[in-house]
């Protein structure tokens, strides 16, 4: 018996029309995370927030940069890499002061707990000129095929011919050795507020000659 080889990754840049599918891939993709599991404690809830979360970050913070990408094994995205330019990586207070009410109405109570996460996260962000890796998800039924591994070459291969180093948070300790074989490592592991709060690992890749 043959089996039929899998067909590789493709690639591609996102569009304003990849919105929706990428907010409900990466809602599904981060229910297990464990940051996001202690700020959205509902389980019957978490995915419909985070998918409008997610949402509204794709439309008005990643997708108008033209570096988020989508990855998928035929038409339809599977999982993508919202990436942020050097210099850019930061959320305008015009924008956050514009989305406070359908924010509020995604995290309700614990809309406290998650800007002061955030906060804690970007106070300690690099200053020096990067790409920055906000999110990286695969949907569940199809991690396992090279997907995540894709979006990453695709990216960091540009960030070294351009001499760019990069960066990210990992929220997911089972992901740091992931991360260090694409030559990102550990500068810090960083303690969130809140009790009982899950920390995050800072990563930095300099650019490889």
């Amino acid at each position: 018996m043959t089996t039929e080889p899998r067909p590789s990754p493709a690639v591609r840049t996102a569009a304003d029309a990849d919105a929706d599918t990428l907010a409900a891939v990466l809602g599904r993709a981060f229910d297990d995370d464990p940051v996001w599991r202690w700020l959205l404690p509902d389980d019957a809830t978490r995915v419909r927030r985070m998918t409008a979360l997610f949402g509204i970050l794709l439309r008005r913070v990643h997708l108008p940069h033209g570096a988020t990408e989508a990855a998928g094994r035929g038409d339809a995205p599977e999982a993508a890499a919202l990436w942020d330019p050097p210099g850019r990586w930061s959320v305008p207070l015009r924008l956050q002061a514009a989305h406070a009410v359908p924010l509020l109405r995604i995290l309700g109570a614990r809309t406290p707990a998650t800007l002061r996460t955030l906060g804690a996260m970007e106070k300690h962000h690099p200053p020096e000129p990067h790409w920055y890796l906000a999110v990286l998800g695969t949907d569940p039924p199809a991690q396992g095929n090279g997907l995540g591994a894709a979006l990453l070459r695709s990216r960091l291969d540009r960030c070294d011919a351009e001499g760019l180093p990069a960066y990210l948070e990992s929220s997911k300790e089972l992901n740091v050795p992931y991360y260090e074989r694409f030559g990102f490592r550990v500068t810090r592991e960083l303690p969130l507020p809140g009790k009982g709060c899950p920390p995050v690992w800072l990563m930095w890749r300099d650019p490889e000659r």
